[in-house]
């Protein structure tokens, strides 16, 4: 978090920032941007499975709540407001580069390759563990771009961003029951994708190992 945004108090009273979002403040805004970037991109970003694309609906989603901070209402989450933003602005992308992409085929069949690594944040983890805990969030969001996102949205609000189910029914505007309904599927879908990678890396990882014992050391066998 910037230097300004931790010297501000709006974080405790959210009603404060909003009036001074809706007066225009630009030092207001500039916090509102400080405080929920990382959480909106993160949710963009699982939606979209695209560093590059969710950077930039990341900014239509804080450009978008600018324009519209106007006709919030007192008494709703600002957090929760700003993700239904997210995940609209998300989907609409996703509509937008697959009817893109059909033409583009239709035209030219290029395709460019995207990379789905993340940065880790654990300085103190070994090289071997950072490898390790890198391919399994890659895994994961490979996994997570093969489950529709009718279903993706309610998982990665309730699973990784922390939701409550009151709190993404608010964000997706359906009851708690479809919220339940479609994280409990969602979830599903992941384990069936998920399930054969882990299976087939332990397997991986069993072999690596016995091929590693059965080296000799110093010209003597194990």
């Amino acid at each position: 978090m910037s230097d300004l945004a931790q010297s501000l108090s709006w974080g405790r009273d959210e009603a404060d920032l909003v009036h001074e979002l809706q007066a225009g403040s630009d030092a207001a805004f500039d916090y509102l941007v400080t405080y929920y970037h990382a959480g909106v991109f993160n949710l963009v970003y699982g939606i979209l499975s695209d560093s590059a694309d969710a950077a930039d609906v990341t900014q239509e989603v804080f450009l978008r709540a600018f324009r519209g901070i106007r006709g919030f209402r007192q008494g709703s989450s600002l957090k929760t407001w700003l993700y239904r933003i997210s995940v609209r602005q998300a989907l609409n992308h996703r509509r937008w580069c697959w009817r893109h992409h059909r033409q583009q085929v239709s035209i030219d069949a290029e395709e460019e390759g995207k990379s789905l690594a993340l940065d880790l944040k654990d300085s103190e983890a070994t090289p071997y563990e950072r490898l390790a805990s890198q391919e399994t969030q890659q895994a994961v969001r490979a996994a997570l771009g093969q489950v529709p996102a009718l279903f993706r949205s309610a998982v990665i609000l309730r699973d990784l961003e922390g939701l409550s189910y009151e709190e993404v029914a608010e964000v997706l505007e359906v009851s708690v029951g479809t919220v339940k309904s479609r994280i409990l599927r969602g979830r599903r879908m992941l384990k069936e994708i998920l399930d054969p990678v882990v299976a087939a890396r332990h397997t991986e990882k069993e072999s690596s190992l016995a091929s590693f014992g059965s080296q000799p050391i110093n010209g003597w066998e194990r």
